[in-house]
């Protein structure tokens, strides 16, 4: 197979843009692999370990666009003409066609003054302004963007409060307001529980979780990562639990939040306490920060699954108390589930593996994996001495964050591309120390259109590597969607199913049967 590489210098694609051309591409005759990605460092390190890179392609920055087509000689020009002309055709005529589209936010106001909801997705460079402008004519901001300076964040949500606006971000990609779904969302029931997160994919999993139980929520708030840190001192989450405790269609709170500060944490609970309605927490780090005494309003939850439970239970009018034997009956099925599956591994298979795609369910699984294996690895770990020094090498039990920034700058996020984590399973199944891999699937818009019809050939593709070298790789999903979600929870279930995978329906339950897994007998 031959191999070549084709630079257009300063040219910035969409990497959406850049995922639809290279799918393109992959799918001619004659073509084994193709990629069309943006010159990061990161993004260079994957395309060596396919083909070696030229001088030209090393040389290349984050602003200049790497092609690289791999196939039969004959079918490399082609290749490479088709995936210039992919990127750079105009687009056709569309259902949109003859109507103007507002270019600016006083434009799209101007046309649409009833609006109270700014969506604001651009270069960080440029959001905060644009959020500013927002907040000038009194709109709530969903403010998508990432790279916003701390000092931007803190400014910006000072000025949000004191105008009673919400500022959900920077880097919010998950909110649910009135029913509207915005960003990374499922679709879920209305109902009576009201949540307040700083951890997009924990909203996901608490509110389809929810609806998996007949429970709808209110309203799902996302106030970005930051927002519960010393500097920014939990101002939105603070900001928007006096909104739910003023709502009259919001019963019970959850409140959600990765590694908190725990000044920020006292200040959480001190309002909820006050306040008239209770209130589920679950607030992760290295150890579950389980607030005591939390007072009598406040349900300490140690993973999102117990959450979800917890509020549930709350909204019917349950006593919070009931949870604790419901978890201890999950516990003891996965022990018995566990010992059957452990019986499959040979002796040499004893690690566990982790891909994801949502930072928040990374870190649960971290911190579940660790109660019963010790320290693990990772690109985002809880401990610094446990940073992979290579993030394309995996090494003893450990579990990536493919959502990092050094993974997406220049390519899609994986929640709308799979192929780099299908090259990582792939690369993890030739390990015969593995066990056991698992990762999360998160449905709903903005994700993938058909996650299973990626994964499914490729799991069982990996399930043929690890039996070259004699073992029986064990893949465990867990499936973050919901009934309504536009990908079919159930087809994508059935699917990922038949080809092989443990699809667990909590990211919480595929955590714990992973570890007990290489544990049991221990």
């Amino acid at each position: 197979m031959a191999v070549r590489y084709f630079i257009k210098a300063s040219q910035y694609f969409d990497s959406v843009a850049l995922m639809n051309a290279t799918r393109d591409v992959q799918a001619l005759p004659g073509i084994e692999d193709a990629a069309l990605v943006m010159g990061t460092e990161a993004n260079k390190r994957l395309l060596a370990r396919v083909a070696p890179l030229t001088p030209e392609a090393q040389a290349t920055s984050s602003t200049d666009l790497v092609m690289m087509v791999k196939g039969d000689g004959a079918a490399l020009d082609q290749a490479l003409a088709m995936a210039e002309a992919l990127l750079t055709k105009q687009p056709g005529q569309t259902a949109m066609a003859g109507k103007r589209r507002p270019r600016t936010l006083r434009s799209a106001v101007r046309e649409h003054p009833d609006s109270n909801v700014a969506v604001i997705s651009v270069a960080g460079m440029y959001a905060a302004a644009e959020a500013r402008s927002a907040l000038d004519r009194g709109l709530h901001v969903l403010l998508f963007s990432d790279n916003v300076s701390l000092e931007d964040e803190i400014a910006l949500k000072r000025r949000a409060v004191e105008d009673d606006l919400l500022l959900m971000g920077p880097g919010a990609g998950t909110a649910i307001l009135n029913g509207a779904a915005l960003g990374f969302a499922n679709v879920v029931p209305r109902g009576p529980v009201g949540i307040v997160s700083a951890a997009g994919t924990g909203l996901q999993e608490v509110s389809t979780l929810l609806a998996k139980q007949g429970v709808g929520i209110s309203q799902g708030i996302g106030v970005g990562g930051r927002d519960l840190s010393d500097a920014v001192g939990g101002m939105m989450m603070l900001h928007a639990l006096e909104a739910l405790q003023a709502d009259p269609a919001t019963t019970v709170i959850v409140a959600i939040s990765k590694l908190p500060s725990p000044a920020v944490v006292d200040k959480v609970l001190a309002r909820l306490d006050a306040g008239d309605k209770p209130a589920v927490v679950i607030f992760m780090s290295a150890e579950p920060v389980l607030p005591s005494p939390a007072g009598d309003k406040v349900y300490p939850a140690a993973t999102l699954h117990e959450a979800a439970l917890a509020a549930a239970t709350l909204a019917h009018g349950g006593d919070g108390s009931t949870v604790k034997a419901q978890l201890a009956d999950r516990m003891r099925g996965l022990q018995i589930r566990a010992k059957a599956l452990a019986a499959r591994l040979s002796t040499e298979q004893k690690y566990v593996r982790g891909l994801f795609s949502g930072g928040t369910l990374c870190e649960e699984a971290m911190r579940l994996w660790g109660e019963r294996l010790g320290d693990v690895w990772s690109n985002a770990p809880f401990k610094p001495e446990f940073k992979l020094p290579d993030s394309n090498r995996s090494r003893q039990h450990c579990a990536l964050d493919l959502g990092e920034e050094e993974f997406t700058v220049g390519r899609p996020h994986p929640m709308i591309d799979n192929d780099l984590r299908i090259r990582r399973l792939l690369q993890e199944a030739r390990d015969p120390h593995v066990a056991v891999i698992q990762m999360d699937i998160v449905l709903g818009y903005g994700a993938h259109p058909d996650p299973a019809g990626e994964l499914a050939p490729a799991i069982l593709r990996a399930g043929e590597l690890a039996a070259d070298h004699g073992g029986d790789l064990l893949v465990v999903t867990a499936l973050t969607g919901a009934d309504g979600d536009p990908q079919n929870l159930a087809r994508q279930s059935a699917a990922l199913a038949a080809a092989g995978a443990l699809v667990m329906g909590s990211n919480a339950d595929a955590s714990q049967l992973t570890a007990l897994i290489v544990t049991v007998d221990s």
